[in-house]
């Protein structure tokens, strides 16, 4: 069962600062913000929420399909979704411009700063949904903002659930548009931040979010995630982990976890227990796409934590 996955292709920039953002911001000074952090830790990764959230569900052996923009630097990324036998029949080359990145200074508390440069992915409302063909499920993940729009409207015209995942893309909106992107999803999927931010945006409470789409989910970090359904909500604890690495991308493979769940039919509480599942073990990776656990280790963690095979 394919599961469409709208969303960015980047390289990310990932920087290690050793202190604290908090330290180095003055509460007074904050109009006149001029702060330069020693990162001596520096790599890059391949990322994107389309990657990795594809890459997330095909170690669970799902059937990502990618719709993105990638740019002239791209080669390296191409190479990489062969290898990992990721389909790209949806991913357009944009010549005139380099592929999405973002660079990202994380502090010891796992705080992150992001800067971010769109690229190609400001022209993803040149691929159509219609190019997919069949697909069980939609993600519409942070990407052009047109892009994000036009891929809304055409799931919601061609009755292919979706899941609305605005991420950092959020601010693009105003309240009247996350409200229409609410009205045409079938889910709804944000982290704290976020949901405040929806919230006050829209001026609808996460309860009248939840009474407009077939479930909204919250998560919140250490504190675990929320499911909001018409049956209530549900508490999800989060799968402790022995040794934080690197927070970037764990809401991706958050949202892998639930593409695949979706797509087999399981209970919402095993859709979050397997969504929390994948979180942790991203986190103990360093950065978004080098964790490789089987799809046997992934159903064993899943067995020691819950007691039962999803």
């Amino acid at each position: 069962m394919t599961s469409l996955i709208c969303g960015s292709l980047a390289f990310d920039t990932i920087m290690s600062f050793g202190g604290r953002f908090s330290e180095a911001l003055l509460a007074d000074q904050l109009h006149k913000i001029n702060v330069a952090f020693l990162v001596p830790g520096i790599r890059r990764e391949f990322g994107g929420c389309a990657g990795n959230i594809a890459y997330n569900l095909k170690l669970l052996n799902g059937d990502p399909l990618i719709m993105a923009t990638i740019g002239q630097d791209s080669a390296p990324y191409i190479d990489r979704l062969d290898k990992l036998g990721i389909s790209r029949r949806c991913i357009k080359l944009i010549d005139s411009s380099y592929t999405a990145q973002a660079f990202i200074t994380t502090d010891i508390d796992s705080n992150q700063i992001t800067a971010f440069h769109p690229g190609a992915m400001a022209m993803s409302h040149q691929i159509k949904i219609a190019d997919a063909g069949k697909v069980s499920i939609a993600i519409i993940a942070p990407d052009g903002r047109d892009g994000m729009i036009e891929h809304a409207r055409d799931c919601a015209a061609a009755n292919i659930p979706f899941i609305f995942d605005p991420g950092q893309g959020l601010p693009m909106f105003n309240g009247e548009e996350l409200t229409h992107f609410i009205e045409l999803a079938t889910y709804v999927a944000v982290n704290d931040y976020e949901a405040e931010l929806l919230t006050e945006r829209t001026g609808l409470s996460l309860q009248q979010i939840a009474e407009r789409v077939s479930a909204l989910i919250v998560t919140r970090g250490e504190q675990g995630a929320e499911i909001f359904t018409s049956d209530g909500r549900l508490d999800v604890p989060v799968v402790k982990v022995a040794d934080i690495v690197d927070p970037t991308g764990c809401g991706d493979a958050f949202r892998a976890g639930m593409l695949f769940g979706l797509t087999r039919g399981m209970d919402w509480m095993t859709i979050g227990r397997l969504s929390s599942l994948m979180g942790a073990i991203k986190i103990a990776s360093q950065g978004g796409q080098n964790h490789a656990p089987s799809v046997a280790q992934i159903e064993d963690r899943f067995f020691q934590e819950y007691g039962y095979r999803f």
